[in-house]
């Protein structure tokens, strides 16, 4: 067996390790420390929880301790780049556990916080330093900040921070950071982009994985309840949460008002919870995660981009109570449970204009998910040869023995709840909020409602329809795509705008 020992580390450094409990290393941390401590630039390719920080942590502070020199003020020697700031705060307070014996310091900068008080930390001098690219970028302007000593760089959730779109952040980074750095990499996935980012910023990079991108935790169960809405998915959540008392479960909703709206109506139910999301200050965001690791609450609502990075110990069941836009989003929310060595249970609810998200999950992690309740339908399965299918996929599954006193079902209905099939775009779609199908409120935009609509065809019938502006067929267009939420497009524009927003 492996041990810290064997990977070149330093007895200063390994006394500090033997101190905070640090016994065998991780398979990331063995693969990538000697690697490291050679000199090499480096992708690493692991989910979040196994132990990457110490993976290009200790190394990095071993080489800096045995060059000796101090920093000037102002002037760092390592960056660590993350796209969120409690992914900042959370590798800063495991870099500073690993340098509490050595006089190197740490310093973390973040959006939401004085940058006033960090341009004065700043000033006093740090080795290491842990920023989100936005901030970071700030303090460069301010002559906060230069990189110009700066001998690592690494950059942490790197997909993430492209999906968040950091791309021109971390090109203008890189440029002030001197050429003949050491760059470490790290991403949960590999997708294209990231190929390419590594080929720009990293000279003959070594490689290193220990979980295939698309891969789940062995011991996570996994099940998909197909719902007819929202509705559904709400009274399902709520049965489960109180049929596991003891659990502690994390709930992803796909936007901020989402994760927000959710979590009221919990609270307002009697559930111990609270939410992260972009919305929320640095310290609200902090004070709910203290309390869900403390078990202060046993619910804990987030976004994607808020939770992304953070380690929680002891996560039961994970929801995915909006399916993510992005397949890899779903392995990294359901990597929350079964850590350590334990079980985990990860469920997610499928409303009919969900299905083409969870054929795109299942046909990344090349499973079929079991059907915990509702009615499969049709159009779960692609015909083999289809665009991007493979093969027609089972209907159903079994769950296995002792899923039952697990599985859920919809207050007063049956596992066998009809799909409700999306309704027709009316000529006012647009100006409505559609939910399970059905139009619950109309807000009709100044000469587009009802009554203006009978004025402009009763004057064009009157004046035989000569260069008359034909009311109805105008106004449907006008609501479907005119604004920014109303047409596919204006979705798009806003779906990117908030993972932007949320960092």
């Amino acid at each position: 067996m492996t041990t810290f020992k064997d990977l070149g580390l330093s007895e200063g450094v390994l006394a500090t390790l033997a101190t905070e409990g640090f016994v065998t290393p991780t398979p990331i941390q063995a693969q990538a420390i000697p690697l490291v401590m050679e000199g090499h630039d480096l992708i690493g390719l692991a989910q979040t929880g196994t132990g990457k920080t110490a993976a290009f942590g200790l190394p990095m502070i071993e080489k800096m301790l045995a060059d000796g020199k101090r920093a000037d003020p102002r002037n760092i020697r390592a960056l660590v780049l993350a796209p969120t700031r409690e992914l900042v705060n959370q590798i800063a307070a495991n870099l500073k556990t690993f340098v509490k014996k050595s006089p190197l310091r740490v310093g973390l900068v973040v959006g939401g916080a004085s940058i006033n008080k960090q341009s004065e930390q700043l000033g006093r001098g740090v080795e290491i330093l842990v920023a989100t690219p936005g901030r970071l970028l700030d303090l460069i302007a301010r002559k906060a900040v230069t990189l110009t000593q700066a001998r690592y760089l690494v950059l942490d959730e790197a997909d993430q921070m492209l999906d968040l779109g950091f791309i021109h952040d971390l090109r203008k980074i890189s440029k002030l950071v001197p050429k003949n750095r050491q760059t470490l990499l790290f991403s949960a996935t590999m997708p294209k982009a990231i190929a390419e980012l590594a080929s720009e910023y990293l000279s003959d990079p070594k490689r290193v994985e220990v979980s295939p991108p698309g891969k789940a935790a062995d011991k996570v169960e996994q099940y998909v309840h197909f719902v007819a809405g929202q509705s559904q998915k709400t009274e399902i959540l709520k049965k489960t949460l109180n049929e596991n008392p003891d659990g502690r479960a994390m709930v992803f909703s796909r936007t901020k008002h989402g994760a927000e709206k959710l979590m009221k109506h919990l609270d307002h139910t009697g559930f111990s919870v609270a939410s992260i999301h972009g919305n929320k200050s640095q310290g609200q965001r902090e004070r709910a995660l203290k309390a869900f690791r403390d078990g202060e609450i046993r619910v804990l609502v987030a976004t994607d981009v808020a939770a992304r990075g953070i380690d929680i110990p002891g996560v039961t069941h994970v929801y995915n109570y909006d399916l993510p836009e992005v397949p890899d989003a779903y392995v990294h929310r359901i990597g929350r449970t079964a850590r350590a060595g334990r079980d985990g249970i990860a469920i997610a609810f499928c409303a009919p204009d969900e299905i083409r998200l969870l054929r795109d999950i299942e046909r990344l992690m090349n499973i079929d998910i079991a059907v915990a309740s509702g009615e499969v339908p049709a159009d779960r399965a692609r015909p083999k040869g289809a665009r991007g299918g493979n093969g027609a996929r089972n209907a159903q599954r079994a769950t296995g023995d002792g899923h039952n006193q697990r599985r859920a079902r919809p207050q007063g209905g049956s596992d066998n709840a009809p799909r409700t099939e999306r309704a027709a775009p009316s000529p006012f779609a647009g100006d409505e909020l559609i939910a399970d199908g059905q139009p619950q409120r109309k807000q009709h935009r100044k000469g587009q409602g009802p009554a203006a609509q009978a004025a402009h065809e009763a004057a064009a019938a009157k004046r035989g329809n000569r260069g008359g502006r034909p009311g109805q067929k105008q106004g449907q267009w006008r609501n479907r795509g005119g604004n920014g939420g109303g047409g596919q497009q204006g979705q798009r524009r806003q779906a990117g705008g908030q993972r932007r927003d949320e960092a």
